[in-house]
């Protein structure tokens, strides 16, 4: 009996401590996973429902024909903007100020940042925009009846997983820009890549904001910034519109001295376009705009330019060459969502850029979280591991010494990506992620950390 005891002892003993092992084990992986999950299929019903345009591609490559008939004429361009505002109250040029350039760190032109000018509240706007944004519902009825349905209600319930230092903040709001080109200039970024839709027209959850420019260039050029614009897959987007809308942006913004030109290795100085999405729009459609050739080409005229294609399935690296674009971003801030913004396939696409005289710009960010808009897409939510996971993804874009590094986002709050300064909060049964135990700016500090060692690897490589 006695003997009989101890080996039931030993054998409990010896399970807690096999147990306690496989937990160990297992956390380690979690960890790991949350630092590079590389492997995360794309082909997962996420990638389907948060990029349906993927599905639409599809259709537009089995009737190519029909897709090459263009919409006559450009209506982006012609449509009267209904939602004005007063400028001239808010407009004034600012030149640099000296002691503004002897407090913040210097812009490094070659990391861009996407900036989104698409918030209101009543005070500026008369209501609550974006920060309002409906919960979306999985594609699958099954799945979304397990979740919530409806819209947040700021200014205490917002369309965020984070809260801003600022407040539910409206993009019109001088101060508010002022705060912003600020902190964008401390963190040492350079260049705001603005997100823009045609004059009149808007994501389907905003208004228009084409009329913010002027203001947001000011302020830019306040604090040594430059402004790029990353163009938005707006209503009937093709080589004619595009034609028309960088025309209108050029001969509109292009001669203010915050407008953004990328020196180019012959000593060229372009303008530099993202197009989102624009993997939507077929080869040919695309060359017909981009390639010498094209019955559409903007090549060798006043308004020719860099335009950048954002990369998502690998198939697309050879659709954005056969384009005419100039290059590729990955913009998503998901190590392991695409295969484009899968860090181990940067060293590969780089290589492809190099080999066909194309840019590559990979996207850096802080982490992804969308459950606030998306409550069913948990599983793909990158933990921020107190910046470790930003620090990986910057780490992984210096191994394949980019021309530029592009960062994901100042401000996308609705999915969790943006370094702009947040701050605990709690409502009701409302509780914030924030950035503690750091300060609200340390994504900030992180990046002018980063900035300031891209530059001195840079020197190193073009010696």
């Amino acid at each position: 009996i006695l003997n009989y005891d101890i080996m039931a002892r030993f054998r409990r003993r010896t399970c807690i401590i096999l147990l306690l092992f496989i937990l160990f084990i297992c956390s380690i992986m979690m960890a790991l996973k949350t630092l590079r999950p590389d492997r995360a299929g794309f082909g997962d019903p996420f990638g389907l429902g948060l990029l349906p345009e993927l599905q639409q591609r599809t259709v537009l490559l089995d009737n190519k024909q029909n897709s090459l008939n263009r919409i006559q004429g450009d209506t982006a361009t012609r449509v009267t903007n209904l939602h004005g505002i007063a400028v001239n109250t808010m407009k004034a040029s600012m030149p640099p100020v000296n002691k503004l350039e002897e407090e913040l760190s210097s812009p490094n032109y070659n990391f861009h940042i996407f900036y989104y000018s698409w918030f209101g509240n009543p005070q500026f706007d008369g209501k609550y925009i974006h920060w309002n944004h409906p919960l979306l519902p999985h594609w699958d009825p099954k799945i979304a009846n397990n979740y919530p349905k409806g819209r947040h209600n700021p200014p205490d319930d917002i369309g965020s997983n984070f809260y801003p230092e600022l407040g539910s903040y409206s993009s019109k709001d001088p101060s508010v820009i002022e705060a912003h080109m600020k902190q964008m200039r401390s963190a040492s970024t350079g260049v705001i890549v603005l997100s823009w839709y045609p004059p009149g027209m808007a994501d389907e959850n905003g208004e228009p904001t084409d009329d913010l420019v002027p203001v947001i260039l000011d302020y830019a050029h306040k604090y040594n910034l430059k402004v790029t614009f990353h163009i938005e897959p707006y209503k009937d987007r093709d080589d004619r519109s595009m034609y028309h809308n960088v025309k209108y942006i050029i001969d509109k913004y292009g001669g203010h001295p915050a407008f953004y030109r990328h020196k180019t290795s012959t000593g060229r100085f372009l303008p530099m376009f993202y197009v989102y999405d624009s993997y939507v729009t077929i080869p040919e459609i695309w060359a017909n705009l981009l390639t010498v050739s094209g019955s559409q080409t903007i090549r060798n005229t006043p308004y020719d330019a860099l335009f950048i294609a954002l990369l998502v399935e690998e198939r697309h690296k050879h659709d954005i060459h056969r384009s005419g674009f100039d290059g590729m971003y990955t913009y998503f801030a998901t190590n392991g969502f695409s295969y484009g913004s899968s860090h181990h396939n940067w060293a590969s696409l780089k290589a492809f850029c190099d080999s066909n005289n194309l840019m590559f710009i990979p996207s850096v960010g802080p982490g992804y979280i969308d459950t606030s808009i998306r409550p069913w897409n948990n599983h793909n939510t990158r933990n921020r591991v107190n910046g470790k996971y930003y620090e990986t993804a910057f780490s992984a874009a210096l191994l394949v010494r980019p021309e530029i590094i592009s960062i994901t986002s100042f401000n996308e709050w609705h999915e969790g990506t943006q370094i702009e300064k947040a701050i605990p909060k709690q409502t009701g049964q409302v509780v914030y992620l924030d950035y503690k135990p750091h300060k609200p700016n340390v994504y900030l500090e992180l990046t002018q950390k980063w900035s300031e060692k891209y530059r001195k690897e840079q020197e190193q490589w073009l010696m």
